[in-house]
């Protein structure tokens, strides 16, 4: 007979996390036992390089509670976030970022808002963000309102990976065939009644941050051509201006022939020819976007390799690595024994 599953996952992506993983657990487990139902906490390691593995492996000595899910190789946030959550097999999945600026005690609220209302989906709104740099805000905002706009009202403004699903809802996102969702839209999309819970944001307890700005950049770029194709239609519409600018340089070459003024012409053809030119690589760069995806998509390989799951055992199946995984890791350093006593 297969036993149920628990009523509360909880999704933690983990890359190279092993300064903040004390405090995490601390935090987590101390909601997660005040709830009083049964729950899991899955730790995806995406291909962590510290002794985040190690400490993993030591901590579900004194934590049955916690599920360790290595990833092969390092996939990126997205993939280890889809990997978490497609595995989840609670009730309820909540995903949590390991920097604890998205408060775990909030997770007990999500899950009253979601159950009082029977809602598939409960975002976690940020309040404010004045832990965030201004560059960080500004560049938030302006992510917010474009994929605003884009996608549509639907997507919450300043919610970013901090979210609950019912189980309903995890079962939607499974029969996608895109390899690598970016969830912040495709969950909006989906169309499950929803809610939210503010929040705010608290600053990185430890470590340094895993988005970069050119990462920042790289969610930006997969969200707009993940879901739009504005930008095919924004480069057909700059290829019109290009035309009518230079139907109108042709009218004032015309003119300047008749008054006899086009023997200084050649700033006019160097502006013009620079100008055309310019349109034409933006417009092939945007193009070029969409036929990589198309390219991937083709190619069909899967965005993440499982190399572990102390669920199950040794990995199968199609998502994961083809042969044997690697071990979870072990434990041994000083620093697995501190967080042990942490679960005491």
């Amino acid at each position: 007979m297969t036993q149920p599953g628990p009523a509360l996952s909880v999704v933690v992506p983990m890359f190279n996390e092993e300064t903040v993983l004390p405090l995490l657990v601390e935090r987590l487990r101390t909601v997660l036992d005040g709830l009083g139902e049964p729950y899991e906490v899955v730790a995806v390691d995406d291909g962590s390089t510290d002794g985040t593995a190690a400490a993993l492996a030591g901590l579900r000595a004194h934590w049955p509670q916690l599920r360790v899910l290595r990833l092969r190789r390092n996939s990126g946030h997205q993939a280890a976030l889809v990997a978490g959550v497609l595995r989840a097999g609670g009730g309820h999945v909540v995903s949590l970022d390991a920097d604890l600026q998205d408060p775990p005690e909030t997770i007990a609220e999500m899950l009253r808002v979601a159950r009082a209302g029977q809602l598939d989906i409960v975002y976690g709104v940020r309040a404010d963000r004045r832990t965030d740099t201004v560059f960080k805000r500004w560049t938030a905002g302006l992510y917010y309102r474009l994929m605003r706009r884009l996608v549509g009202k639907q997507v919450p403004a300043q919610a970013g990976d901090f979210r609950l699903l019912s189980r309903a809802a995890v079962e939607a996102l499974r029969e996608l065939p895109e390899r690598t969702p970016v969830l912040r839209l495709v969950v909006p999309w989906l169309g499950f009644p929803s809610g939210e819970v503010t929040y705010l944001r608290d600053e990185r307890a430890a470590g340094r941050t895993k988005y970069p700005v050119s990462r920042m950049v790289g969610l930006a770029a997969d969200s707009v051509t993940s879901f739009s194709a504005a930008p095919l239609r924004f480069a057909t519409w700059l290829g019109l201006a290009g035309v009518a600018v230079c139907s109108l340089l042709v009218v004032v070459a015309v003119v300047a022939y008749f008054f006899g003024a086009t023997v200084s012409g050649w700033p006019s053809l160097y502006v013009a020819v620079l100008f055309l030119g310019a349109v034409q690589l933006l417009c092939l760069g945007l193009l070029g976007e969409y036929v990589a995806r198309i390219y991937t998509a083709v190619q069909g390989r899967p965005a993440y390799f499982v190399a572990s799951d102390s669920a199950d055992g040794p990995p199968a199946g199609p998502a994961t690595a083809p042969t044997g995984g690697e071990p979870a890791g072990t434990a041994g350093d000083g620093g697995v024994a501190a967080l042990a006593d942490t679960l005491r």
